[in-house]
């Protein structure tokens, strides 16, 4: 990985955005923030700590959003949060990167889905996970050795400072993209450098950029229904948004446009399949809508859109 100043990522996620677009609404929930413009929504783990003092509420709609967004390099956690949430507002919209993204149904918890996925590959290896997420520790309990890192740590942790002493020698790594609010990014995707690293969590930009700084798989989110994800961060919901408005997805940046999307087409089309048979067996024992039919027709839009990306890119290239 190439050396690069701790401040250059900040200013390349920034140059992604136009000068044009509006913030029309903020929330800072107990866990999200959700940061809104005319056509989409872009989201960012709130701080742990609130406040009674901040000084700017009442004044942030109407913004522009390219501003807003330069909060990001706030030391401040809830302008930082702001700043993200504004920034995967525009740059996750209509985004290449996103709609490629193979979408995760797991068997599991949905939060939990990122490990689920990535479990059999885990078999043997120094596994080490920035950020705690709930649940984790039932799901990860594999033969692998396991390392949880935390800012906050449970006495089943290790404070974060231990990065320095751990990433060089671990083979996996899950960073939390909550680091690029914490401004700790950098330095653990250098840590990482000689690890399969994979970041991930709402807070995620859908950007091949990473690929730069070490980074070889994104698991970002795909948003399904956007005011449903706004009405649970309203009412307090943190991994509650993965049951209504939101879903796990994964892009792999080692691999070309072109085979993700085959790879997120094979994906698709297996996990329809499998939703299909489901459908046919509960039809046989029962007289009520099958429950996953809503699951079904999304992946049946999802499979057609990237049918048609897939034929775009193909005569780009063969053309």
């Amino acid at each position: 990985m190439n050396a690069h100043h701790p401040w250059s990522l900040y200013q390349q996620l920034l140059d992604q955005l136009t000068d044009d677009g509006r913030v029309e609404e903020v929330q800072i929930g107990l866990t999200w923030t959700l940061v809104r413009d005319r056509s989409s929504t872009g989201l960012a783990m709130s701080p742990g700590r609130m406040t009674r003092i901040l000084p700017w509420s009442g004044t942030l709609v109407g913004r522009n959003l390219k501003q807003l967004a330069g909060w990001v390099k706030s030391w401040n956690q809830h302008e930082a949060a702001i700043g993200m949430a504004a920034l995967n507002a525009e740059i996750n919209s209509n985004n290449p990167l996103t709609e490629s993204a193979t979408p995760l149904f797991p068997k599991g918890s949905a939060n939990l889905a990122v490990f689920e996925h990535f479990k059999p590959q885990l078999t043997g290896k120094k596994v080490v996970v920035i950020g705690r997420y709930p649940g984790i520790e039932h799901l990860l309990d594999g033969d692998f050795e396991l390392t949880i890192l935390e800012r906050n740590p449970t006495s089943e942790d290790l404070p974060d400072p231990a990065a320095e002493f751990l990433l060089r020698d671990a083979e996996w790594v899950f960073l939390s993209a909550t680091t690029l609010i914490n401004k700790t990014f950098p330095r653990l995707a250098e840590l990482s450098r000689e690890a399969q690293v994979v970041l991930m969590g709402p807070t995620t930009p859908w950007l091949e950029i990473f690929k730069d700084y070490g980074i070889d798989y994104l698991a970002g989110i795909q948003i399904h229904a956007c005011e449903q994800l706004w009405q649970t961060a309203r009412e307090g919901g943190g991994t509650r948004i993965f049951e209504t408005g939101v879903r796990y997805a994964i892009a792999d940046l080692q691999s070309d446009e072109l085979t993700r999307l085959k790879g997120a087409i094979g994906s698709i089309f297996n996990q329809r399949e499998g939703l299909k048979k489901e459908m046919e067996a509960w039809y046989q024992q029962h007289n009520q809508p099958y429950p996953g039919k809503q699951n079904l027709l999304q992946l049946d839009q999802q499979l057609s859109r990237l049918d048609s990306r897939y034929k775009q890119e193909w005569d780009g290239l063969n053309c």
